[in-house]
């Protein structure tokens, strides 16, 4: 449609970004969900995409889960002043809200689950910041400069899922130096299960189906994710007994090997 003279009262010059926009009105009013349109240009380099490779924070990208879990124990005895088994292994889904969710529901508190939700949140996030001030998180050896170099190429999409809240997630990679610039992140905050946040942050960083999945974990749990959604799962650390390894993202040849690059 041609652009004319700039239309009072809109901004606008072009009748076809009115038409847009009211479609975009109409189906929201009409309870319609709404994604922002993605340009064409993200769209021919997503629709390229051979690879997605997909990370873990705690233990993977950071070495922050020692004091993470402090955190997060101190702020749910803070909040309902029962001490939490700390083997996380034990609950059903290893997340954030899932073990929350756990808690609330063993101690008959599902009528305050709201509230507790957002207590023990504000609880842990402030011991975070705190923490953080005082000692602030480094990476795993490597961990920046090797998302870097699978940002430049261009076979290959990357992601974050983090069984972590999101506001923790951000200032975890903040304070170890960590850029997560178009990085799609998925979290705690979009699900309680690991393996439905790890889809969410596929679906964010693809276009595209039938592309090679690894993800790089450090716990159990991570490992009986990929399992479970058929991912190649790569093992940061040695905390688990697993073919494909790493000590940390010093071992570059290692890690793309494992990929397939």
């Amino acid at each position: 449609m041609p652009k004319g003279p700039t239309l009072p009262g809109t901004g606008l010059s072009d009748l076809g970004d009115i038409f847009k926009r009211l479609r975009v009105f109409g189906s929201l009013a009409c309870g319609q969900s709404f994604r922002w349109p993605v340009s064409s240009t993200l769209l021919a380099k997503r629709s390229k995409y051979l690879y997605h490779v997909m990370f873990d924070i705690d233990g993977t990208l950071v070495q922050s889960y020692g004091f993470d879990a402090d955190c997060f124990t101190k702020a749910i005895k803070e909040v309902l002043d029962i001490k939490i088994d700390d083997n996380w292994s034990s609950y059903e889904h290893v997340t954030d809200n899932g073990i929350l969710n756990e808690v609330i529901q063993t101690n008959g508190l599902d009528s305050k689950k709201v509230e507790i939700q957002r207590e023990v949140k504000s609880s842990f996030i402030r011991r975070l910041r705190e923490h953080l001030k005082i000692e602030p998180a480094h990476e795993v050896p490597g961990a920046a400069s090797f998302l870097a170099r699978l940002q430049a190429l261009n076979n290959v999409s990357i992601s974050i899922a983090t069984g972590g809240w999101y506001e923790s997630a951000v200032l975890k990679l903040q304070s170890a130096g960590i850029s997560i610039h178009n990085i799609p992140v998925a979290s705690s905050d979009d699900h309680y299960s690991r393996t439905k946040i790890m889809k969410i942050a596929e679906e964010r960083a693809n276009n595209n189906t039938g592309i090679s999945n690894t993800y790089f974990g450090d716990e159990v749990w991570d490992k009986k994710a990929c399992q479970e959604l058929g991912y190649n799962f790569v093992l940061v650390g040695n905390s688990v007994p697993h073919d494909q390894s790493i000590v940390n993202f010093n071992s570059t040849n290692k890690a793309m090997t494992y990929i397939g690059l």
